[in-house]
């Protein structure tokens, strides 16, 4: 195994723990707390993990370059999920499609292809993205840590690694 590849595989390991941490966070919150927000220009606690769950696929999507519609509708996809267990198939469903694109790429596409979400004017290249993506990833899980914290829950750093 190559260095590329090896980077590219412990960057996707990290996601997966994220994933699995997320997913231990989730099965914490109690039905009361999903509209907790704790200041009135941030999202609400639903809110907040709706956009986690579907920062895998919406992300890849972007990259992809995918239009805004395009990806409007897919978050309304996100949306529409209710139950912990929906975000927590649907979050780990995402991060497989994420997962598989980034493993077929060839190292010098992952290395030198660009592409140009509909928000930028230059593109990164696939390696810029995947890195993007976990710094993405665990931006908000660390938002939803603290939510928690601030309700009252009983989390802490062993609840971010396992």
């Amino acid at each position: 195994m190559n260095v590329t590849e090896l980077l590219r595989i412990k960057l996707l390991d990290e996601i997966e723990v994220g994933i699995r941490s997320m997913e231990g966070l989730l099965k914490k919150v109690e039905d009361k707390d999903w509209t907790y927000q704790p200041a009135e220009n941030m999202r609400n606690l639903q809110e907040l993990v709706k956009h986690i769950v579907a920062i895998p696929e919406v992300d890849l999507h972007i990259f992809q370059e995918k239009d805004e519609a395009y990806i409007k509708e897919l978050e309304r996809k996100y949306d529409r999920l209710e139950t912990a267990d929906e975000l927590i198939l649907a979050m780990k469903e995402g991060f497989q499609t994420y997962k598989s694109f980034m493993l077929s790429l060839s190292e010098e596409d992952f290395l030198t292809k660009k592409t140009t979400p509909f928000y930028l004017d230059e593109g990164e290249t696939q390696a810029h993205w995947l890195i993007e993506e976990v710094s993405h990833f665990f931006h908000h899980r660390g938002q939803f840590f603290n939510y928690l914290k601030q309700l009252g829950y009983e989390v802490n750093m062993f609840d971010l690694y396992v």
